[in-house]
């Protein structure tokens, strides 16, 4: 059967799928953005933060999440997809919630005060005159949330990935991650419009709470809803075989080894396809995560625009509204291989390299903040947008290259490997901005803590295009692993 008359017949319940996807992703998201836009206005005070605690919270929370990345891959690839999901949305949706008590928790420990509520704790905390201690404490409590919550989000994007390759053919599958890895930025877009506002009505420890729940919801969805697509009562043979074209259009010889390959944990670490996605993650990861966790924190350091502010949420809004452009990239590979030729590979390498000089603009976005804050707010949501589709080419390229059964497992290795840049850069980026406001430093023109952003903006800037080198140096052409 030709693949026009596929699509003409075919079910497209694939794509109900990958609506779960999103919205576990979209969930994700929200979860781990909390902190970031309640801790300057409405935590910090509470617990004398400084940018150097907020900073060590969000590098061991990268840490935690860089281990259990590839414990989850893992864990996926062995629990299998329904299972493996459920459990580690479950896990981040406790980890969510725990946030919400560590008030309590700190009021107990440093003022001998259990059970007092929200409020009672933080009243208790107020008269507490050893302030060392309350930060310690707190700080403290507040890792440990993170590790629960890191643990669990781990999960997310082995199994997201690993269901996305049983569910698309490899053409369509960088389109299929771009759609659920728009869950990210529709999560950003949500969490500065609800986040604060439910802080500043409620507190903030129902904006954890509240925005914890949504997971538990998910997981109803899921548990009725997903099934292997051979097995799934709303696939029809049309769409199964659209599914598994790749077995039919290409080498069946070489897919069918792909397929059937067992690699062990330590045996994905002798190709240098484990090592490309490993570097390429690295290299990446830690600038989303930076302008994911560090953006709220910057237009208040320089702009003066506190989170629950009208301004800072519409400049927030505009910048993931921005990112949603991501989607265009994982459609370009697509047209790479049917208009082009290309293999999926050539198509997505060459896909990732026009995104790696989107974020050269970030050069731009402090010199041009001097006119107005409009300017980095629009570079930033250019790089997010090119970061978003650089990530769904480079998920893709795992499926392209490794067994089924091993996708999870390279996913959750190179996930890591994103995660101890996105350690570097957040732990990095604190100590800097504390050092650069203290010292009032100056830099390329810039004072204070404008010139740590301008050094940290930098950085972002040339990142993709060393780590796409990187990539083509140990991977500069298609080749699956059959042995």
């Amino acid at each position: 059967m030709s693949t026009k008359q596929i699509k003409e017949n075919m079910t497209k319940y694939r794509w109900a799928i990958c609506s779960l996807l999103f919205f576990a992703t979209t969930v994700n998201y929200m979860d781990r953005q909390v902190l970031s836009l309640t801790w300057k206005d409405f935590i910090a005070p509470e617990f004398h933060w400084t940018n150097s605690d907020y900073g060590n919270i969000t590098a061991l929370f990268s840490v935690f999440y860089a281990i259990g990345l590839l414990v989850a891959g893992r864990f996926v690839d062995w629990l299998d997809t329904k299972k493996g999901f459920m459990w580690a949305i479950g896990v981040w949706s406790v980890g969510a919630v725990l946030h919400a008590f560590c008030g309590i928790a700190t009021s107990g420990i440093v003022a001998g005060q259990w059970f007092v509520g929200f409020e009672g704790a933080k009243e208790a905390i107020e008269h507490v005159g050893n302030i060392s201690k309350v930060i310690n404490v707190s700080v403290v409590l507040f890792i440990f949330a993170r590790l629960v919550l890191a643990i669990g989000e781990a999960g997310n994007f082995p199994a997201a990935i690993k269901t996305t390759a049983e569910y698309f053919p490899k053409k369509d599958r960088a389109y299929a991650t771009s759609i659920f890895n728009a869950g990210a930025t529709v999560g950003a877009l949500a969490a500065p419009i609800t986040i604060p506002l439910i802080a500043s009505k409620f507190g903030w420890e129902m904006a954890f709470i509240i925005i914890g729940a949504l997971g538990f919801i998910w997981m109803g969805f899921w548990q009725f809803m997903y099934k292997k697509p051979h097995e799934h009562p709303k696939v029809n043979k049309a769409e199964l075989d659209y599914i598994n074209q790749d077995q039919a259009e290409e080498n069946s010889h070489v897919e069918s080894a792909n397929e059937d390959l067992k690699l062990s944990f330590l045996d994905n670490f002798k190709y240098k396809q484990t090592w490309s996605f490993i570097m390429g993650k690295f290299m990446t990861d830690g600038v989303w995560w930076f302008f994911l966790f560090w953006t709220p924190a910057y237009l208040s350091d320089v702009y003066g625009l506190t989170s629950d502010s009208g301004m800072a949420q519409l400049l927030l809004f505009a910048l993931y509204a921005i990112t949603l452009l991501s989607i265009i990239g994982g459609w370009l590979p697509t047209y790479f291989v049917e208009k082009k030729g290309m293999n999926p590979y050539a198509g997505r390498m060459k896909a990732m390299l026009i995104f790696a000089f989107f974020p050269l603009l970030a050069l731009l976005a402090q010199p041009l903040g001097s006119y107005s804050y409009w300017f980095p707010i629009i570079i930033i949501g250019i790089a997010g947008a090119a970061h978003q589709a650089w990530s769904a080419n480079i998920f893709s390229t795992t499926g392209d290259m490794f067994p089924r059964s091993s996708i999870a497992t390279i996913t959750g290795i190179g996930g890591m490997a994103g995660g101890l840049g996105s350690f570097c850069i957040n732990k990095g980026s604190g100590v800097l901005f504390d050092f650069a406001a203290n010292t009032n430093m100056k830099f390329m023109g810039f004072q204070g803590i404008e010139a740590g952003y301008f050094i940290i903006f930098s950085i972002c800037a040339v990142a993709y295009l060393i780590g796409w080198a990187i990539m083509k140096a140990l991977v500069p052409h298609y080749k699956p692993i059959t042995a």
